[in-house]
């Protein structure tokens, strides 16, 4: 059995961004037998401490700025569900269920670290629901991102205690439905349990694990097409000199120079035009500091990187169930669940992806433009100019993509709007983070795929030479979908067809 098929076991350690992404993708879980136990004895411990007639945020107090209501024991299970039905207030477009997935198994990793004082059986249903294909609908828009993304968890709390809609393959159903078809039974909450499952930075740590899945992708891509790029417009690859960038001291710049290197080793083009006698000694910023760009946007991604394996083995509830001295436990409210600390890696990430989309559209409007006579492109790459328009508008769809990436790049934990009555007083909105860096990294895969595309069309005006191994390479995969332009024709499913490559690895 592949690793893809066997069941992910939840055992507390850290999930990493392929675990994410095999859930996302279908993969089942189970729960560690050890963790169930642990489980129970915090559960135990926080009944026990629980009554011990003391005022205990949202176990039997109400919740933000109701915090100072104390709830009477009678009611804690109303309590906990009126939490859930109260917060499932999301609106616009269900995200899609991968991303949901993704989500659900951020939560019960999170949960099954034994600090939110939960039962087993929490994490069991959660499991029960991944590994069944049931898949909460829940709403993009309504989280905040700091006393957790409670509202897309509310949404899937609502549909563990057989409320709210499903998602059964495409389509959608009442909760209680689904789960009795599938044996299962909705859970009935207990106290501090609908807050544990609402509190988390859970969102926004799953959708920053399948972006990085994705852009591990995507990055060799943007660095196979520069390089195809630098061939197609007769470009020197001198710069490329590992001296220079040893002067630099910055890695990722160095970094994306050995790759350029190795993907344009023994390349025909470059040495046809390598001679004293050329007079071309640098060429525009877009070919000549392509490894600066592409290398700065590599290094915050890996800043980035760090940041998600540390949220991927984080505890984000409050308040949270710890052990004291006593061996007993103590619960003490604090701030976990506050984004900031994804938040602002997600902003980061889309101004990663308007750069590497950015100098893009700039070295194909290189290609495009045939501004050197001895390049041997015609204008546009046109079979015939004026007959045929070529590859002209692909460009200008670039274009409006890269516009569209610089106003994603605006950060958005840096405007805030207070919540819950001023108690919630500094949100980090690291989902709304979240969904732009989402958009932008749609939009990097199609300015990258268009790039390619030009690239490639380039590279046939200086057959029969052939380019270096790498780019040949990748020249080969783009033509396994896209045949040469021999006459017009819409460049939109050629695009479609190299971004599908791109995401399917094809470039990696």
């Amino acid at each position: 059995m592949s690793e893809s098929s066997s069941p992910l076991v939840l055992d507390g350690s850290p999930l990493s961004h392929e675990h994410v992404r095999d859930v996302a993708a279908g993969r089942p879980v189970a729960i560690d037998k050890a963790v169930l136990q642990n489980l129970n004895a915090k559960r135990s411990a926080l009944e026990k401490t629980a009554d011990d007639g003391q005022p205990h945020y949202g176990i039997n107090t109400g919740f933000g700025s109701f915090a100072r209501v104390r709830i009477e024991h009678d009611a804690l299970r109303e309590l906990q569900t009126n939490l859930i039905r109260s917060h499932s207030a999301g609106v616009g477009a269900p995200l899609a269920p991968p991303t949901v997935r993704a989500m659900m198994v951020v939560l019960a990793a999170s949960l099954c670290r034994g600090c939110s004082g939960v039962r087993p059986v929490l994490v069991e249903s959660i499991a029960a629901m991944l590994n069944a294909g049931l898949t909460p609908v829940v709403p993009e828009t309504g989280s905040v991102g700091a006393s957790g993304d409670l509202a897309p968890l509310a949404h899937v709390a609502l549909a563990l205690i057989g409320e709210g809609e499903v998602f059964v393959g495409d389509n959608r159903h009442p909760a209680a439905n689904a789960l009795q078809a599938a044996g299962l039974t909705p859970i009935v909450l207990e106290a501090k349990e609908g807050l544990a499952l609402i509190n988390g930075t859970h969102l926004m740590t799953a959708r920053l694990a399948l972006l990085r899945c994705r852009f591990e992708r995507l990055f060799p891509a943007a660095v196979a097409a520069a390089a195809m790029s630098l061939d197609a417009t007769r470009s020197t690859d001198a710069f490329l000199d590992p001296r220079v960038y040893e002067a630099r001291n910055q890695p990722g710049p160095a970094s994306v120079a050995r790759m350029m290197r190795d993907l344009l080793d023994s390349s025909e083009i470059v040495k046809s035009h390598d001679s004293p006698d050329d007079p071309r000694v640098q060429d525009p910023y877009s070919i000549r500091c392509a490894p600066y760009v592409l290398g700065a946007a590599l290094d915050a991604a890996r800043s980035v990187w760090d940041r998600l394996d540390d949220e991927l083995g984080a505890v984000t509830d409050n308040p949270l169930v710890l052990p004291n001295a006593s061996n007993g436990v103590d619960i003490i409210s604090a701030g976990n669940f506050h984004g900031m600390p994804v938040a602002i890696p997600l902003d980061v990430f889309a101004i990663a992806a308007a750069h590497i989309a950015g100098i893009a559209e700039r070295r194909m409007n290189q290609t495009l433009s045939a501004r050197d006579p001895e390049s041997n492109q015609r204008p546009f790459l046109s079979p015939r100019p004026g007959l045929h328009s070529g590859l002209m508008i692909v460009q200008y769809t670039a274009a409006a993509m890269c516009n569209e990436l610089a106003r994603l790049a605006c950060p958005a934990s840096v405007v805030n709007i207070p919540t819950s009555a001023g108690m919630e007083d500094y949100n980090s909105f690291g989902p709304h983070a979240a969904a732009k860096a989402h958009r932008a990294m749609d939009l990097a895969e199609r300015v990258i795929a268009i790039e390619l595309l030009c690239a490639a069309q380039g590279l046939e005006s200086h057959r029969p030479l052939k380019s270096g191994v790498g780019v040949e390479r990748a020249y080969a995969a783009v033509r396994e979908k896209v045949p040469p332009l021999d006459a017009d024709r819409p460049p939109s499913p050629d695009i479609e067809a190299i971004a599908g490559l791109i995401a399917e690895g094809r470039f990696v």
